[in-house]
């Protein structure tokens, strides 16, 4: 593995590749026809800031440390590289993609398979806890060019001999600062230091967090900054209230919500499993085709519930906030805080389910007055201002 030399990159790892930031269209990139077909297929047009200022130092075989707002086309950005970078030819994985959550790392996968559609020698393996470990082996097998996995996983294969990553020669993290905050700091070491040839790391988070800056100065070479800041394109447009309820009276609430506004797609947060057993039951009750995941329901079922939300047979997924981690589904139309969170960090991530890709999004608070001191402070960490709404 590559290290830098910490003589000559004292204090300086990063480097501009465009000090303009210049941004280029996909035609512009002149990419595969292959890739410009099933770029056209998904309906994609301009390339998102993130796309157009990473895909081609990626091609130029740059390593990258890139922060954007989640949302941004991320994927895409690194998986348009990776792909044109595939040799053909040669045996083994040589693209690793590690993710946080098997969530995400499923995600990864299914929008990767979205773009190598019209690539038929692409193989793509995704790996990760929770799931038959003899399936995913069985995957393997099958000599995958491509492999997105969760460090948990992927190492459990490593030290059974079934993955070998010789021939890697582009890694991605996604979502550095989320997996390495939640301890997986020494597994991605162990992985890093397990493949010799690697000619481009490229990390992408949406804070640049001292664990992030660590793995930077390690592992990469004069890598390419790239920042994309929320703004008024990129920014999620969601629209804020705050709702007085206690009680029954929020279910009676969430219910009219939902039907006064015809949504189809709204996730329902908790702070406690029991919350989300109890809410998802009493939202069916009412005729809401709702169900609730949380740490104590098994992969299968996990996979099961996430699928039905995202093919429209349920319409309200109620859960954790740990169980929602990764969790990244097209098209939610709301937010229902039914309980407030305790973390400040929690009500971002929370409320960043919605408003994606463009569209506009709306998140609900309930609240009391007991809980007053703990919504300001939301308010303050976020710069928001929080309509009040009765119902």
């Amino acid at each position: 593995m590559k290290k830098n030399d910490p003589l000559s990159t004292e204090n300086e790892i990063v480097q501009d590749y465009d000090s303009d930031q210049q941004e280029f269209s996909f035609e512009e990139m002149e990419l595969s026809p292959e890739l410009m077909q099933a770029i056209e297929k998904m309906g994609f047009t301009d390339p998102t800031g993130v796309q157009a200022r990473t895909i081609l130092p990626m091609l130029d075989w740059h390593d990258i440390i890139a922060k954007a707002p989640t949302g941004t086309g991320k994927t895409t950005a690194f998986g348009i590289p990776a792909l044109e970078h595939l040799e053909i030819n040669e045996q083994g994985i040589q693209v690793l993609i590690l993710a946080p959550t098997r969530e995400l790392a499923i995600q990864i996968g299914e929008e990767m398979t979205e773009l190598a559609a019209y690539m038929s020698h692409v193989r793509i393996a995704v790996v990760y806890g929770g799931r038959s470990i003899g399936n995913q082996i069985e995957e393997v097998r099958h000599k995958p060019q491509i492999m997105v996995a969760t460090p948990g996983r992927l190492i459990d294969l490593m030290k059974r001999n079934v993955v070998h990553l010789g021939a890697v020669h582009t890694v991605i993290l996604d979502e550095a600062d989320r997996m390495l905050d939640m301890g997986f700091v020494r597994d991605v070491r162990y992985v890093l230091d397990k493949m010799p040839k690697v000619s481009q790391i490229a990390m992408f988070s949406a804070t640049m967090s001292r664990s992030v800056m660590d793995i930077s100065w390690i592992y990469q070479r004069e890598p390419v900054e790239i920042v994309v800041e929320a703004s008024d394109e990129n920014k999620p447009q969601i629209d804020q209230f705050q709702i007085v309820a206690n009680g029954a009276e929020r279910l009676k609430a969430t219910v009219k919500l939902i039907e006064q506004n015809s949504f189809e797609k709204v996730m329902v947060f908790c702070n406690t499993k029991y919350m989300t057993e109890a809410v998802a039951r009493k939202l069916k009750k009412a005729g809401v085709k709702a169900e609730s995941i949380h740490g104590d329901i098994n992969q299968s079922m996990r996979e099961k519930v996430i699928k039905g939300f995202r093919n429209g047979n349920i319409s309200v997924l109620v859960c954790t906030d740990v169980a929602a981690r990764g969790i990244d589904v097209e098209g939610v139309e709301a937010v229902i805080n039914y309980e407030i969170p305790n973390e400040n960090e929690h009500y971002t991530h929370r409320i960043g389910r919605t408003g994606r890709a463009g569209r506009k999004g709306v998140a609900y608070t309930f609240t009391s007055p007991v809980h007053q001191v703990r919504l300001e402070s939301i308010i303050r960490y976020t710069r928001t201002e929080m309509e009040l709404l009765e119902i």
